[in-house]
Parts: structure tokens; C-alpha cells; sequence
């Protein structure tokens, strides 16, 4: 059975994995069973690599700002904004500012991989703090 969740900005932060090779602190913040929402901090001059996955994904930039690119869309955006990528569509971008961005992303549907990915490639705590 699945459990309902509250979760702090604080919590999220304090439970992301530091990921060496990407450079971001991010971490699943809970799995249902047709979505999972993940959160994650690039700090500024980090790229947000360009890549895509088989899941689509919704994300809501809490802070900072980005240049991000979702297929042939390029757009600077702020906190508040969102954005949608397909599945299969290509997506990432560039921190902009002296702000880190943090985000929330929902994919849709969950992806064990993403659990597995976090437990092969990340250290324990966030590695930038708040």
C-alpha cells in the first residue's frame, strides 16, 4: 500500500545524493504508482547535460535560473516557471546567474532506473548543502 507523504525543502535537500560525475545533488522525494517526483540542485556554471529518457517528465524550477532547452525550444526561465518534456525528446540546459536552480521533476510513469542510477553513481548526503 502506498503511504501518503509530506516532505520539507529541508528534508529533500538533506536526503539528495551528491552525483560526482553530473556534478547535482538529487534524490527521489517519493514513488507512486503512476508517478515519481524527484528533486535536484545544479549550482551555478554546472551544465544541466542534455540527455532524454523513455518516461515523460514535468518539472517546476523552485529557485534560480535556467537556459533550458526541451527539443527545438529555447527560453531563459525563472523560479515558478515549468516545463514539459516527452518522452524521447531531448532536454538540459545552463544555470544562469549566481543563483542555484532547484528543481522538482515528476516522471510519469516511475522508473526503477532512476533508484538504481542514485545507488550506483551517488555519494550519501547532498554535496553542496542549503
Amino acid at each position: 500500500m502506498l503511504k501518503p507523504a509530506i516532505v520539507t525543502a529541508r528534508e529533500m535537500s538533506a536526503n539528495a545524493r551528491f552525483i560526482p560525475t553530473l556534478r547535482v545533488d538529487w534524490g527521489i522525494v517519493c514513488t507512486g504508482q503512476h508517478v515519481q517526483l524527484t528533486w535536484a540542485r545544479y549550482e551555478p556554471g554546472v551544465p544541466y547535460e542534455m540527455h532524454q529518457h523513455d518516461y515523460e517528465q514535468v518539472s517546476v524550477l523552485l529557485s534560480g535560473r535556467l537556459r533550458l532547452t526541451v527539443g527545438d525550444l529555447t527560453r531563459d526561465i525563472a523560479a515558478g516557471d515549468v516545463w514539459f518534456a516527452p518522452a524521447g525528446v531531448m532536454h538540459g540546459g545552463d544555470v544562469i546567474g549566481s543563483e542555484a536552480a532547484v528543481f522538482l521533476d515528476i516522471y510519469g510513469p516511475p522508473d526503477d532506473s532512476v533508484l538504481e542510477f542514485l545507488r550506483t553513481h551517488g555519494e550519501s548526503n547532498a554535496g553542496s548543502g542549503d
